[in-house]
């Protein structure tokens, strides 16, 4: 057995060959010792096979358990129940929990029982918000760590500190003690389980807080963390869907639609969360760029992992004419959300209470998310805080103050490079500009939305700007870009190359297509194209 249970399972990742490893020992698994088997599990793990892992970590424990390594065995157990609730299964992970509660409490206070507090305080704190348990617990951790002079206790005692400041509303001050927290994990001195679910936590958090320069600055250092580690390494595979997250602010929707999907499902079965997380970025994208049979899809998909759909899901029925239905969903979701959770919905929910007639309703919401804005302080919050009290005063009559917020978010959103919202703004200050009489700058912000849009390939917003008028059959815009280059004779790979989408979702539209229009082949498509004056 290993002198030190709790050392990183990557320790020795610079001087092993992990495939190598894992193909000298799986071939005579039933032979293999115990701490043999914990290296194929090992092995396994750093060459991208999650549930071969964890499948070995189980046998592993009930050994160590049977040998009397109860230290071993807790470690094993803990590491089991991390790996569960990252793929997504809380009710398995939480039952290795309490195994690993159990076994630890009968050992001498160590590393461990560090360990444990930091797990079942983070945990908590995702569910309940409670700040005072953790700061406690935080506490707790760091005099461990100086006990016994343990880096990775010392990261979670930070780490735990700086998640509890945030959630007070001192969120300069926690994410001071956020970047410290990483130091050792830079270092190397954090195993690389613990360590990438520290990054995970801390870049959902800056998600969370609209907080894009936090999150891009994050996913930079854990790139320079995880990819040294080999290209099967699970959280490289993660920090590229954060990377493609951040894409899709920066307008690279093509490479986003292109690569999510494929990256979201290779997540299944690893880490749940965010393959789910994934699959409602992808939904978002399709859903921007008038692609709704591929965003539904998308957002099932999301679904079918326990993740929350909306607002894109109520975006969707706003699309297909459903307004009513839509606010219904964002009513109940809310219901059910945090409070940062809330924050993500509260203003689109706050649009369609105003297009509902409910203006008293949307005053709350706005109200709210100002609260939750300001009790943050993160400029992205900000921003979408200004945005819906700008909406709110466009209706009320005052225009000339919903200006000055939307220049404000204007401003925000073009140094977070987030493009569709900067677009939005600008949609939003011609409407008020409008109202105050100023046509030229109202005009001027129309052309800049309308080129923003344009760029991106949001198709649905070109054409509301453009005032195309209804098409045939209920046609999107993208889908007349593709009946007119099939009708034009161009292959499903040549349409897919000249509108920059990949041949799958030209597949797509086309199903779309003979369904709205009714026909069953491209050649009464094409036909059909040419009778209606697409082409």
């Amino acid at each position: 057995m290993t002198s030190d249970p709790v050392a990183p399972a990557g320790a020795t990742r610079g001087r092993r060959d992990w495939r190598a490893v894992h193909a000298g020992l799986a071939g005579v698994r039933e032979g293999l010792t115990t701490t043999d088997l914990g290296l194929l599990a090992d092995a396994a793990w750093w060459i991208g096979d999650s549930p071969e892992s964890m499948e070995v970590s189980e046998e592993v424990y009930h050994r160590l358990l049977l040998e009397g390594h109860q230290h071993e065995a807790a470690d094993r157990a803990l590491r089991l129940a991390l790996a569960w609730s990252t793929r997504g299964d809380l009710t398995v992970g939480m039952a290795w929990l309490a195994r690993a509660r159990r076994v630890i409490a009968g050992l001498p206070r160590g590393a461990l029982h560090g360990h444990l507090l930091y797990f079942e305080t983070a945990a908590g704190m995702d569910v309940t918000g409670d700040a005072e348990h953790a700061e406690a617990a935080a506490e707790e951790i760091a005099d461990l760590a100086a006990e016994l002079d343990d880096a990775t206790l010392a990261s979670f005692a930070l780490a735990t500190r700086g998640m509890a400041a945030v959630r007070r509303g001192r969120t300069s001050e926690g994410f001071a003690e956020l970047d410290e927290a990483m130091l050792p994990v830079l270092a190397g001195r954090v195993d690389p389980l613990w360590s990438g679910d520290l990054y995970c936590t801390v870049i959902h958090l800056c998600d969370e807080l609209g907080d894009l320069a936090r999150m891009r600055s994050w996913t930079e250092s854990m790139a320079r963390w995880s990819r040294p580690q080999g290209g099967t390494f699970l959280y490289a595979h993660v920090t590229r869907v954060h990377e493609l997250q951040l894409l899709v602010a920066e307008g690279a929707w093509a490479t986003v639609e292109a690569e999510l999907g494929a990256r979201s499902a290779d997540l299944v079965g690893a880490h749940g969360w965010l393959a789910g997380e994934g699959y409602y970025t992808l939904g978002e994208v399709r859903r921007l760029r008038g692609d709704c049979a591929g965003a539904a899809e998308a957002y099932a998909l999301a679904r079918d992992l326990d993740h929350d759909s909306l607002p894109g899901t109520a975006l969707l029925m706003r699309a297909e004419g459903r307004s009513a239905d839509a606010l219904e969903a964002l009513r109940v979701g809310l219901a059910d959300a945090t409070r940062l959770g809330r924050a993500r919905m509260l203003g689109v929910a706050a649009e369609l209470a105003l297009e509902e007639g409910e203006p008293a309703y949307a005053g709350v919401l706005v109200s709210e998310l100002e609260a939750t804005a300001t009790w943050f302080a993160t400029p992205g919050l900000a921003a979408r805080a200004a945005q819906a009290r700008a909406a709110l005063l466009v209706h009320d009559g005052a225009p000339a103050e919903a200006i000055t917020l939307l220049e404000r978010a204007a401003v925000t959103y073009r140094e977070q490079r987030n493009r569709y919202a900067t677009a939005q703004v600008h949609e939003a200050l011609a409407g008020a500009r409008r109202a105050v009489g100023a046509d030229a700058q109202a005009k001027a912000e129309t052309a800049t939305a309308l080129a923003i849009y344009r760029q991106l390939g949001a198709s649905p917003d070109v054409a509301r700007l453009t005032d195309v008028g209804p098409r045939p059959c209920g046609l999107t815009e993208r889908e007349v870009e593709v009946l007119a280059a099939v009708a034009a004779g161009a292959t499903n790979r040549e349409v897919a190359s000249s509108l920059v989408i990949s041949e799958k979702t030209v597949g797509r539209h086309l199903a779309n297509i003979f369904t709205k229009v009714g026909v069953g082949t491209r050649t009464a498509a094409a036909a059909w194209a040419r009778d209606n004056g697409l082409v």
